[in-house]
C-alpha cells in the first residue's frame, strides 16, 4: 500500500488518483457549502455524517461507522473502486480527513491524506460542485475485527490513546458529551501533537519519538479514540507513518461511553493502568 500521508508533489505524479475533500465542522458551519466556494481541482465532497458515519441510537457514539454496504454504495457514487488510489484532504490537519483514510486502508484500499491539506494548495481553488463523475465499482466487505476495539478492549486493553485536546481530556470542558472527563488509565494524546507549526505532519522519526515519549513503541495492543471516532484516525494513521505498525479503533470513543455507568477519570494524571510499568508494558 502507498504511504498514509502524501505531499502535494506525489499527488501532481499521480494525477489518476481520486481526490477527496473530507471537510466537517463542529460549530455549525456546512462542509458542504465551504467546499462548493473552492476545493482542489476535480476533489470530491465527501459527507462525513452520511458517507463516513452510521444512523445513531442510543446505544452509540455520534459518528458510529455505516454498515459496510451503505459504505460501498458512498465510495461506488464518488467513483471510487476497489483499484482506486484515494487521497483525502481537509483545512484541519488532517483531523477530519483522516477517518476516510483509515476506512479505507483498513478495507486494503490504498488511500492517504494530502500533507498541508486545503491550506497548503500552491494552486487556484476550483468552485461549484464536481460534475460528471462516473460511478466506481466499489465492492461492500465486512469491518475488520482486528481494526476495531469495543467498549469493553477500551475499558481493559494496556495502552489507550485519547486523541482529544488536553481539557476535555482533563474533563475541564466538555462541549459534546454526556460527562466530562476519559476513560480511566487512557494516555492524553492530542491528535494535533502529531503536527508541526505548518499544520503539515512531523518527520516519521520525530512521530515515533513523540509515541515512544508516551510509553508507545508500537502501535500492537494500542486503542484509540476520541469523541466520537474521527481525529482518533489521525493518531492511528501517525503511528502507521512513524513506522510503528496498525492500532486499532474505538469508534464508540467517548461519546458512547460517556453514556454509560463506568467510571470516568479526570486530571491529567499519568494514564497508567494497574501492572503496568512506565512505558506501558506488562
Amino acid at each position: 500500500m502507498i504511504a498514509p500521508v502524501v505531499s502535494f508533489d506525489w499527488l501532481a505524479a499521480h494525477p489518476d488518483a481520486v481526490v477527496a475533500d473530507v471537510r466537517f465542522y463542529l460549530d455549525g458551519r456546512s462542509a458542504r457549502e465551504a467546499y462548493a466556494a473552492g476545493h482542489l481541482p476535480g476533489a470530491r465532497f465527501v459527507d462525513m455524517e452520511t458517507d463516513l458515519a452510521g444512523p445513531v441510537t442510543d446505544l452509540t457514539g455520534r459518528h458510529p461507522l455505516p454498515t459496510p454496504s451503505a459504505f460501498a454504495q458512498a465510495m461506488s457514487t464518488l467513483g471510487v473502486s476497489d483499484d482506486s488510489v484515494v487521497v483525502a484532504y481537509d483545512d484541519a490537519g488532517g483531523a477530519m480527513a483522516g477517518r476516510l483514510v483509515w476506512m479505507l486502508r483498513m478495507l486494503k484500499v490504498d488511500a492517504a491524506l494530502l500533507d498541508g491539506g486545503l491550506r497548503a494548495f500552491p494552486g487556484e481553488l476550483e468552485t461549484g460542485s464536481a460534475e460528471g463523475v462516473a460511478p466506481g465499482d466499489f465492492t461492500a466487505r465486512p469491518w475488520l475485527p482486528a481494526d476495531l476495539a469495543t467498549i469493553d478492549d477500551a475499558a481493559h486493553q494496556l495502552v489507550v490513546l485519547d486523541a482529544r485536546a488536553r481539557d476535555r481530556y482533563a474533563g475541564e470542558s466538555e462541549p459534546m458529551d454526556a460527562r466530562a472527563g476519559h476513560i480511566p488509565g487512557a494516555l492524553s494524546a492530542p491528535f494535533a501533537g502529531n503536527l508541526g507549526p505548518d499544520r503539515r505532519f512531523l518527520p516519521p522519526e520525530q512521530l515515533a519519538e513523540r509515541f515512544r515519549a508516551l510509553g508507545v513503541p508500537n502501535a500492537a495492543g494500542v486503542v484509540s479514540y476520541c469523541g466520537s471516532g474521527i481525529t482518533a484516525c489521525h493518531n492511528l494513521i501517525a503511528l502507521e507513518y512513524a513506522g510503528l505498525g496498525r492500532g486499532r479503533l474505538y469508534p464508540g470513543s467517548w461519546s458512547q461511553y460517556a453514556n454509560t455507568e463506568r467510571p470516568a477519570a479526570t486530571g491529567a494524571e499519568a494514564g497508567q493502568r494497574p501492572g503496568l510499568n512506565v512505558r506501558g508494558e506488562p
